[in-house]
């Protein structure tokens, strides 16, 4: 039986790339009413059976085995997790970027780090801003993570974070209104993806995806266009499980006094004393801090 990739799920039907199909080329499919007894659901992004039907659409039998899961945005087998965050309109927000850090850490996702809007760096602060701009890239490769400057506008850096996708199915995640679907339509032209200008007011778009679906690109590359959010919670994640999505924390924990250390109070913490000695950064410890009572309030909450 054939075997494909779902690049689209709507109102019920799951549209189906089969294997060697040209690009845009799909099966129209309904899912098998075992999925339901067995409380399975196919999701965008899932290496499927189907079986072809005589009006030309199909069923979707089996769902092979997926190398990862999100639950939000509902996609199976990304590995990359492409972070956009813009350096203007609206003004880059470290404490954000962190949470998302902390919520893909947690998914067991890689990360690139693509800081947006370069164009946007107005002249009379251009010297401030770049060297802003150089702080924040600085800071978080020192971290591990992969960082591009990109511009829609200028099409500055589009190529490069286009060859990081080849041949990964990635989601594209960050804040409203930081241009991923202008990013998207600066690596293929003629997708023509909606936007929306940011309102001032608010400093953050509008939503322009309604939902799920993977944008395939001419180099094997597979990005989730997916809702913006603009605020995340810390349900899906135990307090204990924060520090380890800190990834500069995880080896020197090891060396701290007690086993389960929070790095809060405890004697001994070898993470505070990196961030005494410089080797953490402080807005990553503050960030962590804020987190971690966070998460203990909405504990008591529910």
């Amino acid at each position: 039986m054939p075997e494909g990739l779902i690049v689209k799920a709507l109102s019920g039907y799951y549209y189906v790339k089969p294997d060697a199909a040209a690009p845009g080329e799909t099966v129209q499919c309904r899912g098998r009413g075992i999925f339901k007894k067995k409380g399975l659901s196919p999701l965008v992004g899932d290496r499927v059976v189907y079986t072809p039907t005589e009006n030309g659409e199909g069923t979707v039998d089996e769902i092979l085995p997926r190398e990862t899961e999100l639950i939000r945005p509902p996609v199976a087998n990304a590995r990359l997790a492409v972070l956009l965050f813009s350096l203007k309109e609206p003004d880059l927000n470290l404490q954000l970027l962190d949470k998302f850090l902390v919520h893909i850490e947690h998914a067991g996702l890689r990360t690139l780090i693509c800081l947006t809007k370069e164009d946007l760096l107005e002249e009379d602060e251009s010297a401030r801003d770049q060297d802003l701009t150089a702080q924040v890239k600085e800071l978080y490769e020192q971290i591990g993570y992969e960082v591009i400057v990109t511009s829609s506008m200028t099409g500055s850096g589009t190529g490069e974070v286009k060859s990081r996708l080849a041949g990964e199915i990635s989601v594209f995640s960050g804040q409203s209104g930081v241009g991923k679907s202008s990013l998207l339509n600066a690596m293929l032209p003629g997708l023509s993806l909606e936007t929306n200008e940011i309102s001032m007011k608010l400093g953050r778009g509008r939503h322009t995806t309604r939902h799920v679906e993977l944008i395939e690109l001419e180099n094997g590359a597979y990005v989730a266009d997916t809702p913006g959010f603009s605020q995340l919670d810390f349900l899906e994640l135990g307090v204990e499980e924060l520090s380890t999505c800190f990834i500069e924390f995880r080896e020197i924990a090891e060396g701290c006094k007690f086993r389960g250390c929070s790095h809060l109070h405890e004697p001994g913490c070898k993470v505070r004393q990196a961030v005494d000695d410089g080797v953490i950064a402080n807005s990553r410890y503050e960030h962590y801090v804020q987190f971690h009572e966070e998460m203990k309030e909405k504990k008591r909450r529910y």
